[in-house]
Order: structure tokens, then C-alpha cells, then sequence
């Protein structure tokens, strides 16, 4: 059971926090402007002041009445356990800040990928529309973080598996995008586990409708955790709608994304939602996201497009079916997750131009195992390549001189680099060498 607190409960208890990352440092500011001094405790503390995990921290955090923990720390790890054993109340910043919030003014999006694109429209739309939108979240800000402030129409919250779970209450507007097994580790190594944890955030007190990704089988298989009421969202729906246009998104899912975003400003009551015009004018402008199916230059007459932040092989499939009708040169491998990518070689069954598969380290092996075993059919070749750089020059010299290099690496940045905007970064670099060649 999770508790129902608010910030507002806070003054006069003794608090902790467990962690320091950025919503961690957000959680301290939240507490000092409400006069609190919290207990701080870190897996690897950086900063004076700040208590060790396994050096004196858990002892204290013991001591404390609550403990609001960073949304990086499991709560089926050891640290959790042993305060859920003792019986101190643990929760996240973002549910201390839905229980006191005014949430028939707030939307949350989640889902295992189009979560970031699908928040980032909303917001754009309510920003072009006249109306004071916070977008924040995983993708950006935390509401709760005193800087922020409290002066806005509405809140398009983006919400992790991670958060979710911290969350005890919804507001009446939950937005799905998609499902696929991800994060296993943090959700005990059990598919089923990171679903019921994705999917919480839309059936805890206060959910009253959920507008969900209807062309997702696994989503379907699963309605009873989506709250009361479900409205499903397919990528065909309203064939011939112009308004989504002028954001310049590529592929079928990221249609489907534009629609849930409307269809969650429809349910917030926000009456330009329903008006095409009104939509296609808010519209304009709209950037995208970085390393999410980003287009960043041409040679030759190659494409190359940044998917860095695909982590599964959901997005990856996306990417592709965003060029069905052209030669791709696909790279894939990053840090291994445990992920099961036969369904990688069998989503390629589909496809019916020529597409080269490109693994690179760390995983890169064990995805090619993976698709050649599922057969991924007779357009599709497989091929090993040592690093990025590599992987990018062999995937030009295929893809010449109509055909797309994309990086849609289905597995996280990890190991070889620093996040996703370096392996971003990489990319990029690589393909400007191509150019210089």
C-alpha cells in the first residue's frame, strides 16, 4: 500500500532523502523551503554532508518518520525493503506533489516508449494555444521543485516506471503510449512486474480515464489495469486529418502520439482540442525531440537518422516502419538489459524492401543470435561491426545513394558511453566522416 502523502504533511517530521540525482536535489530544495532539514543519504555520496547507503545512511534513514527516495532506487532493493520492514513510510517527490496538487489540471503520460514526443506535443499545443503549460517530469523539471513555481493553466507530467511506482494517487487524465518489456533489473527481472508497475500510475484513487495506445496487443491483454474507463487511440484514426502536419514527425506511431496527445487535452476540457484549425495553427513550430527519429543530414543522398534514445525493441520496429519504402541500414547494440530480441527479427519479417542489420558491442552479438534464430525474413541482412564509426561508414556504403542510416540502437547507451546525447554525438561525427571520405 502506498502512502498518501503530501508535501504539506511534511513540516515537523523527521525526513530523509535517499538519493541525490536531479529530482533528489529537487526533493531537498522542496524541503528546506518548507523549513525542513533533511536526513541525506546517497549510494555514492559527491557532496559534504551526505551519508553513505552502507555506511551509517540506512541506520539514519531508519530514525526518520518518512523517507522520499530518488526514482532510480527500486523498491525491491535492499534499502527499501528494510525500511518497508521497519515500517517508514517511503515515497517520491512527484506523489507527494499529485496529493496536493489540483489534478483535475494535470495530465499524466506514460508508457514504455512515446512518452517524452507524446508530453512535448501536449505542451506545445497548450504553450501556441494562449495557455501557461508546465511540461515537466521525467522529461524535464519536477512540478514540486520551488523554482518552478505554481502559475500555470495545466501540468502534462511525463512519468517513468520508475516514478509510477512512487505514486498513490492519479489524476483523472492517464495517457498510455505503448508497452514492451524494459527496465527489467529495477522490476525484479519480471516483465509482468514492470507492466503492473508502467500501468499503476493509471488505476490508483483519483483515475478516471485512461487514452491509451489501441493498437498495442499487450496493452489490450492487460485493460484491467487501466482504470475505469479506457479511450483507445489508433495510429489510423481520423484518416485525412491535416492538423498534425506542421509538427513534421515521421512514422505511423508518432501520428498515434499527436492523437493521445489531443485526445488527453479533449479530456482535460481544453476546447481548442476539438478544433482542427485551432490545432494545425498551434501546431507550427513544433522542434521535436532530440535523438528521437531526428533527421540530421544527408550525403550523397543518404539520410541519417538519430534514434539514440530507442532502448528496446518497440522503438527500434517504429524507426523502421517510419521508411518502408526505402533501403535502411539499421544499427543496434548498447548495454544489455536482458531483453528478448526475437521479436526484433520477427517485427522484420514485415518488411519488404532491403534492410541491413548493423550490431555493434556491447550486446550486438546477442542480437544477431537473436534475429537470425526468429528468421527476419528474405529483404533483411545481419551483419556484425566493431563500433559505431564503423557500423556507420559500412551502413553509407550500402545505403548509397537513396537509402537511410539509422541509429535505433533498441538497447541503452551504457558501457561504451555516457548517455544517449554522446552516442548521439558519435553518430553524427561518424557520418560527417563519411562526407570528408
Amino acid at each position: 500500500m502506498r502512502p498518501t502523502l503530501s508535501w504539506a504533511d511534511l513540516p515537523g517530521r523527521r525526513v530523509g532523502v535517499l538519493g541525490l540525482g536531479r529530482e533528489g536535489e529537487a526533493n531537498v530544495r522542496a524541503c528546506r523551503v518548507r523549513d525542513i532539514e533533511p536526513v541525506l543519504v546517497d549510494d555514492r555520496p559527491r557532496a559534504a554532508g551526505v551519508l553513505a547507503t552502507g555506511a551509517g545512511g540506512l541506520e539514519a534513514l531508519l530514525d526518520c518518520d518518512v523517507v522520499i527516495k530518488t526514482p532510480g532506487v527500486s523498491p525491491y532493493g535492499p534499502t527499501v525493503r528494510a525500511l518497508a520492514a521497519a515500517k517508514v513510510p517511503v515515497v517520491g517527490g512527484l506523489g507527494l506533489w499529485l496529493a496536493g496538487a489540483d489534478r483535475s489540471r494535470v495530465a499524466c503520460i506514460t508508457g514504455t516508449k512515446g512518452k517524452s514526443t507524446t508530453t512535448a506535443i501536449a505542451g506545445h499545443l497548450l504553450t501556441r494555444l494562449g495557455y501557461r503549460a508546465l511540461v515537466g517530469g521525467n522529461i524535464g523539471v519536477p512540478p514540486f521543485d520551488p523554482p518552478v513555481g505554481a502559475d500555470f493553466d495545466f501540468w502534462i507530467i511525463e512519468v517513468s516506471s520508475y516514478q509510477a511506482v512512487d505514486v498513490p494517487v492519479s489524476p483523472p487524465v492517464v495517457a498510455v503510449t505503448s508497452l514492451s518489456p524494459d527496465h527489467l533489473p529495477w522490476h525484479r527481472d519480471d516483465p509482468e512486474t514492470y507492466y503492473r508497475d508502467k500501468l499503476s500510475l493509471a488505476a490508483q484513487p483519483g483515475a478516471e480515464l485512461t487514452v491509451a495506445n489501441g493498437d498495442s496487443a499487450l496493452l489490450r491483454e492487460r485493460r484491467a489495469l487501466l482504470g475505469p474507463r479506457v479511450r483507445w487511440v489508433h495510429e489510423t484514426d481520423d484518416a485525412g486529418a491535416t492538423w498534425m502536419q506542421p509538427l513534421g514527425l515521421l512514422g505511423g506511431h508518432n501520428r498515434r502520439n499527436a492523437l493521445i496527445a489531443r485526445e488527453a487535452l479533449s479530456a482535460l476540457g481544453v476546447p481548442e482540442a476539438d478544433d482542427p484549425p485551432a490545432l494545425g495553427a498551434a501546431a507550427e513550430g513544433f522542434g521535436g525531440l532530440e535523438s528521437r527519429l531526428q533527421v540530421i543530414g544527408e550525403i550523397d543522398g543518404v539520410t541519417f537518422v538519430d534514434d539514440s534514445l530507442s532502448t528496446n525493441v518497440l522503438p527500434a520496429l517504429a524507426a523502421v516502419d517510419a521508411f518502408a519504402d526505402r533501403r535502411v541500414a539499421l544499427i543496434v547494440g548498447g548495454q544489455d538489459r536482458g531483453i528478448d530480441y526475437r521479436t526484433l527479427g520477427e517485427g522484420l519479417r514485415r518488411r519488404t524492401t532491403p534492410l541491413l542489420l548493423l550490431a555493434i558491442p556491447e550486446n550486438g552479438g546477442r542480437i544477431l543470435d537473436a534475429v537470425t534464430a526468429a528468421g527476419a525474413g528474405r529483404f533483411v541482412t545481419v551483419r556484425a561491426a566493431p563500433d559505431l564509426a564503423s557500423a556507420t561508414r559500412a551502413g553509407f556504403d550500402w545505403a548509397r545513394s537513396d537509402g537511410v542510416v539509422l541509429l535505433s540502437p533498441a538497447a541503452a547507451s551504457f558501457g561504451v558511453f555516457r548517455d544517449y546525447r554522446q552516442r548521439g554525438e558519435a553518430f553524427a561525427a561518424a557520418m560527417a566522416a563519411c562526407g570528408d571520405a
